[in-house]
């Protein structure tokens, strides 16, 4: 296979390289005769830690559907997708070289009629670790609860589950060899899942100080998906006339949502960026997650990192080191100066191919 080049900045050090593809790998040996196919500022390939390819408003998605979200994924430059639970089976997206790498996290597994409809296994708290096991063989090394949801005889959001079952199936993954992540929205839900082990916290607008403390003691990681969270209002106005307390609750973790992020990640707990496509989203937009990130205080290095090295590294993806999987996209000017300009990539590489 001939060699193609790629020549600017190479992130996350900023420093001037040329960068050739071989055989679908980095190097950065020069390599006479390749073709150079972008210049810029270049990115190692995104993450979108939370995107629910396969799924809309009603549930599961054809697969020409769930084709065009993962390109619109692609072309917004996620080229790393964690599902974040969906109720179609996307194996067959992995066989696709021109569409992101996925990493499945399986179905959602949720109480009986406690979540959005055709989306979880609904299921019984004597059930939930049978699931969160079958789902973590059925998955890429991840599975998905849910923790809280609106409990219609209280009012309000309450814990889906009793915290000796979430423990017990939080334990069921980790023997499967799966971490766990979980939808919490309040704060009555996570202490027993963070004190049970659990791997990663959606949302997280209810952790506390405390909380916070043993998130970091612990490497519990946080996706926090801001532009789910600035649909709050939206939520509560919606159900206001019926559960009352329910939309007190989000404006009120709303309100205080900016600062019980920042104090995560003041504290030291490790962030991510997932932009909640196809949940409350549309797909290819991880650029707007990122502006989220730098809009509630985090520098805008760090929101990206957020969402390209760090995140790479932390779900076992490499960056653009030598010999690693050419999955990059180059940028016209510095995207740490200027994060909008995410939204204009010039040139997008996957498996060491152009794709966009």
């Amino acid at each position: 296979m001939s060699a193609i080049r790629v020549s600017g900045p190479v992130l996350p050090d900023g420093e001037p390289r040329d960068l050739y593809v071989v055989d679908g790998r980095v190097t950065y040996e020069r390599q006479s005769g390749a073709e150079t196919v972008a210049e810029g500022w270049v990115v190692p390939g995104l993450v979108d830690a939370h995107c629910h390819l396969g799924l809309d408003d009603f549930g599961a998605t054809t697969d020409e559907e769930t084709e065009q979200q993962a390109v619109e994924d692609r072309d917004g430059g996620a080229l790393l997708i964690r599902d974040a639970g969906s109720a179609a089976d996307t194996r067959w997206v992995q066989s696709r070289d021109d569409l992101p790498r996925l990493i499945r996290c399986g179905r959602h597994i949720g109480r009986t009629k406690r979540y959005i409809r055709n989306y979880a296994h609904e299921v019984e708290p004597p059930e939930l670790p049978v699931y969160a096991a079958q789902e973590a063989r059925n998955g890429d090394g991840w599975i998905k609860l849910v923790g809280d949801w609106i409990d219609r005889d209280v009012s309000d959001l309450a814990p889906s589950f009793p915290a000796d079952a979430f423990a017990a199936a939080i334990e069921a993954a980790h023997a499967e060899g799966a971490k766990v992540t979980a939808h919490c929205f309040g704060p009555d839900v996570l202490p027993g899942l963070i004190r049970a082990g659990i791997d990663c916290i959606e949302h997280g607008t209810g952790l506390s100080e405390d909380l916070v403390d043993e998130m970091v003691a612990r490497g519990t990681a946080l996706v926090p998906t801001i532009m789910q969270l600035d649909k709050f209002p939206e939520h509560a106005a919606a159900g206001a006339a019926r559960f009352p307390d329910y939309a007190a609750t989000m404006n009120r973790l709303y309100e205080r949502m900016p600062t019980t992020i920042m104090a995560a990640y003041e504290a030291g707990v490790p962030i991510y960026a997932g932009s909640d496509g196809g949940g409350i989203s549309r797909h290819g937009n991880i650029a707007g997650e990122v502006a989220a990130l730098h809009r509630i205080g985090i520098p805008a290095r760090e929101a990206l990192a957020a969402a390209s090295w760090r995140a790479r590294e932390w779900l076992g993806h490499p960056g653009l080191d030598e010999g690693d999987p050419a999955d990059l996209v180059v940028y016209p000017r510095d995207p740490v100066a200027d994060l909008s300009v995410l939204r204009q990539p010039s040139r997008i590489l996957l498996r060491g191919r152009v794709v966009a």
